[in-house]
């Protein structure tokens, strides 16, 4: 099967998922039912779904037919995620944080609701996600725990917020080196793929060295997505992008192609993504999908 098509498989999966997993609460009072619509908003915008993508991959290829007893349903973990994936750019779109008007090709929330609805919806969303694993996995007790430790620890102070959090003080920071923009995106873009991947492999029963292997992917993988994020913020246009362009030059912040120079900054993206590819060789089953999506991700600037 070639790429396209395997790729819009996972995807007819992904999005009915989203639907189904979070839905509308109509019967919900005023202001729950206006969190889940917010939510949803947002959750439903559209974009690549590259994580949870990556989640059903890395599944696939670990669920053989030697665990296909023990393997799990990846969809609700590949929603939670997703449900993470989808706050964290809520939050990051709010006036207090990158201030943006545009994600995914339409208004961002607070733009569409109201600033405070934003800060709420993306708490529920954040929150949603737990509850998925604990509502869809609660059968499966060690399981259950394993993913929501994975979880937890990826949106935790220590990744995706302590990710944040440094990439503001930064923007403040004149004379930031390497060493401090690469654990920016180690934490706060990389985490997240790092976990669609092992997330991915816990519902397919890997073992732990399939699952370090998988960590490790996600690791280069997601440092190699930040630096084509910065270069496309420096060449794309909003079409491309589906938000605003120019942000990170207009306020002055640090960024791969500040402080590298654009060509090395997409050597570096080419570097990260062929040490993803080597540690794709080191995984059992057949990586051409991982592989082929990996590239793509990459080549999204060219």
């Amino acid at each position: 099967m070639d790429f396209s098509t395997k790729l819009k498989q996972h995807l007819a999966r992904v999005e009915p998922a989203l639907d189904a997993l979070v839905p509308a609460r109509t019967d919900a009072p005023a202001g729950p039912a206006r969190i889940y619509d917010a939510s949803r908003y947002s959750l439903q915008a559209g974009g690549k779904r590259i994580r949870p993508v990556l989640l059903l991959a890395a599944h696939e290829l670990c669920a053989s037919s030697d665990t296909a007893t023990t393997a799990a349903d990846p969809l609700p973990a590949a929603v939670a995620l997703e449900c993470v994936h989808t706050y964290s750019l809520v939050h990051d779109d709010l006036p207090c944080m990158d201030d943006d008007d545009l994600r995914r090709g339409r208004p961002t929330l607070h733009k569409q609701f109201d600033e405070a609805t934003a800060l709420l919806a993306g708490d529920a969303l954040l929150t949603e996600a737990f509850a998925l694993l604990a509502r869809h996995y609660g059968d499966r007790p060690a399981l259950a725990v394993k993913l929501l430790r994975v979880l937890a620890d990826t949106a935790s102070g220590d990744h995706l917020i302590g990710g944040q959090m440094q990439d503001l003080l930064g923007e403040r920071k004149a004379d930031a080196t390497a060493a401090e923009l690469e654990f920016i995106h180690l934490n706060k873009t990389a985490a997240m793929i790092e976990a669609a991947l092992v997330m991915g492999g816990l519902t397919g029963d890997a073992d732990e060295a399939t699952l370090a292997t998988l960590r490790a992917a996600g690791r280069h993988l997601g440092l190699a997505f930040q630096i084509v994020d910065d270069v496309l913020d420096a060449t794309a246009d909003a079409a491309t992008l589906g938000k605003t362009p120019g942000k990170d030059a207009a306020s002055g912040k640090t960024t791969y192609v500040s402080l590298h120079g654009l060509d090395t900054a997409r050597g570096l993206a080419a570097e990260q993504t062929a040490k993803a590819g080597a540690a794709l060789d080191a995984l059992p089953g057949d990586t051409t999908f991982l592989r082929e999506l990996f590239a793509a991700m990459l080549s999204r600037g060219n």
